[in-house]
């Protein structure tokens, strides 16, 4: 079950988005303490973020950008602030979507629904891949190795998923270029060797040296 973290200080509008995301099938929990909003973050670790823009003590961009120095969870930000540059500020502070006061509950569903299908379902079949010692977690879009906990990026996480799916066979550079396009950015042989060159070097920061090895002119592998 998914869960969801309402911060948002109109209690009747938190509670009834809360009603309504319960009836949806979600874990549902109403921020407490506004002043400690990443200390309940982490410990309720949710799968998705509904964040109010006007807060008491601290806004919501503030609490968005706390929030993405330790996680990359979709936030959506819910707020009557709907100008143009308030849509734009919540984006560039780390927002994944915007929906402005008051709204139907209905579309808000939809959105957080579309949102949670392109952040987490491709990797609801296989919850973690385990390789060399390894464990790549798809529902934390990390690895695991040697009890550290290894943030990955989608990018550096889909080219490692791809990997070790086929783990002893070699993946072409074609295939990961299309597994790269599937976050609906435009992907070529430059930005696919950055991105190499990048997970590796942080694979290695954490002891994984060589853990990705090179087939010239054809793709890579994890052996």
């Amino acid at each position: 079950m998914y869960k969801l973290f309402i911060v948002e200080d109109d209690r009747g509008i938190a509670q009834g988005i809360k009603t309504q995301a319960e009836l949806w099938g979600l874990e549902t929990y109403i921020a407490q303490d506004l002043q400690h909003v990443t200390d309940e973050f982490l410990s309720v670790k949710p799968h998705l973020v509904l964040l109010d823009i006007v807060l008491p003590f601290y806004g919501g961009y503030y609490w968005c950008s706390q929030i993405r120095a330790v996680s990359k969870v979709p936030i959506i930000f819910i707020s009557s602030a709907s100008d143009n540059m308030s849509i734009v500020t919540a984006i560039n502070m780390g927002g994944d979507d915007f929906v402005a006061k008051p709204f139907d509950l209905n579309v808000l569903n939809a959105k957080i629904q579309a949102l949670l299908r392109r952040t987490y379902d491709f990797g609801s079949q296989n919850q973690t891949i385990s390789h060399k010692g390894a464990t790549l977690d798809t529902e934390a879009c990390a690895l695991i190795y040697n009890s550290q906990k290894i943030e990955l990026t989608k990018n550096e996480f889909r080219i490692l998923t791809s990997l070790i799916q086929n783990k002893g066979k070699t993946v072409s550079r074609e295939k990961l270029m299309q597994a790269l396009w599937e976050t609906d950015q435009f992907v070529d042989e430059n930005t696919l060797n950055v991105n190499v060159g990048r997970l590796r070097k942080k694979l290695a920061s954490y002891g994984l040296d060589d853990f990705i090895a090179t087939k010239f002119g054809i793709g890579y592998i994890v052996e």
